[in-house]
């Protein structure tokens, strides 16, 4: 299959970047063990993983920007949902139109695996939207701050994958640096704390799904495994919109229609929302889960400075120290990963 040409030149697909399948039953990928080398992750070179990195937060920032100055208060999270999925369906149908991309043919199994990611998209956000009913945001936000924790536990568990000690220390100071910077009135339910725990499990399981689809058996394309999963996700999403009663609530809420300031916005929302969907896609596959999940954590901080210095938002003093503190752990993780990549690069083949 011809690679990509958009935000991902000169990856190939290959099915030597599955890992775990080169593996024994038992056998451990550690950062010391030989097939570590043969990790996208870790083939690709520091700037490129920078620049994809600085692509995909400037992407989330702007998204961020414009529905808190443009968007306002849209009450519709399905039908965003969905005005989301289908515009990362015809983007990347364009796309596909204009060569930048081919199709893969699938099996039945194959094309079955990619339903159920769908399907995994759609009860995370489903899982999160009813658990922000029942706990309060900054409880909702620490409990999302660990979501690095789970990536290693799943890689480990699942994968046989360890990292190195410095990974784990490193850690700690992004996911309590996070807690410190949305330190808040924390408020739950019993069943708010199952809800927000299931969600952070499950959004952690779709990014590494997400990476494993990319980079595993199937060796899928970003532009294409977003081709293939979100016009399933759109037909998903439009239809919780229906059962929720949110259609009805927006047709009367519009009965002549939207205006076309509403609609020249949606559309600019959802043009965004293409962007970093592709973004975020392509920077997974060349820079791993557990870095996606540290990404996520570092935009929470950004997204309280960018609060403060555009909204005037008002911190206290173990906000900003907890913005400083996991700020210097991604610095640090930062460089305990070009540290594994000069040792992968080192290591003999």
């Amino acid at each position: 299959m011809a690679p990509p040409t958009l935000l991902s030149p000169g990856l190939t697909k290959e099915k030597s970047d599955d890992l775990e399948a080169q593996l024994s039953p038992g056998q451990s990928s550690t950062l010391t063990s030989s097939p570590q080398q043969d990790l996208i992750e870790y083939q690709v070179s520091g700037w490129t993983k920078f620049s994809y990195l600085a692509i995909y937060f400037l992407c989330n920032i702007s998204l961020t920007i414009y529905n808190k100055l443009i968007l306002g208060k849209f009450a519709y999270p399905w039908l965003l949902t969905a005005l989301h999925a289908g515009s990362a369906s015809i983007g990347c149908y364009v796309l596909l139109m204009r060569g930048h991309f081919t199709l893969t043919k699938l099996s039945f199994h194959q094309n079955t695996v990619l339903v159920l990611f769908s399907v995994l998209f759609t009860v995370n956000i489903a899982t999160s939207n009813v658990s922000l009913a029942m706990v309060s945001i900054p409880f909702h936000q620490i409990m999302r701050s660990t979501c690095p924790v789970f990536a290693v536990l799943i890689y480990r568990i699942r994968y046989k994958r360890t990292y190195h000690t410095d990974t784990y220390l490193s850690l700690i100071p992004v996911v309590l640096g996070v807690g410190l910077t949305t330190y808040g009135d924390y408020y739950f339910t019993t069943a708010g704390f199952i809800l927000t725990l299931l969600g952070v499990i499950l959004a952690v399981i779709k990014t590494v799904a997400t990476n494993r689809i990319m980079t595993g058996a199937l060796a899928l394309s970003p532009l294409e495994t977003l081709l293939r999963m979100s016009p399933l996700a759109f037909m998903q999403a439009a239809i919780c919109a229906i059962i929720s009663g949110e259609l009805s609530d927006f047709r009367a809420t519009h009965p002549e229609g939207p205006s076309r300031a509403l609609v020249l916005v949606l559309l600019g929302n959802g043009f965004l929302a293409f962007m970093l969907n592709v973004s975020s896609f392509s920077t997974n596959k060349v820079a791993g889960a557990l870095t996606m999940t540290v990404c996520g954590n570092i935009k929470q901080c950004i997204t309280v400075l960018l609060g403060i210095v555009l909204f005037g938002v008002k911190v206290g003093f173990l906000n900003g120290l907890g913005m400083l503190i996991a700020m210097a752990g991604a610095a640090w993780y930062s460089a305990v990963e070009l540290r594994t990549k000069k040792r992968a690069v080192a290591a003999p083949r």
